[in-house]
């Protein structure tokens, strides 16, 4: 399990690397990784310049639909929902 584990996190890093943004909802979705927060606290122990900021729900979901399909109940005020969003700085 430790190696899935450490494979996910390592895709996850490589994404950021890339200079791609990532919120928890891309990266459960498209990773298959449900703890962001502590890739993201690890990665600024090890010295990277991590930067976040609150983006709409809406942003998120179109990023996550160029590679996935992902439907939110009809009911869930996806405007007003916010994410935060994370990218390292150059």
């Amino acid at each position: 399990m430790k190696q899935i584990r450490t494979g996910l996190a390592l895709a996850v890093k490589e994404h950021l690397a890339e200079g791609s943004p990532i919120t928890n909802l891309e990266a459960l979705t498209i990773f298959g990784v449900p703890w962001l927060t502590q890739i993201i606290s690890d990665l600024r122990r090890e010295g990277w310049v991590i930067k976040s900021r609150s983006i709409p729900y809406v942003v998120a979901l179109a990023r996550v639909n160029k590679v996935a399909k992902l439907v939110p109940p009809a009911n869930l005020p996806t405007r007003e929902i916010r994410l935060t969003e994370y990218w390292m700085s150059k």
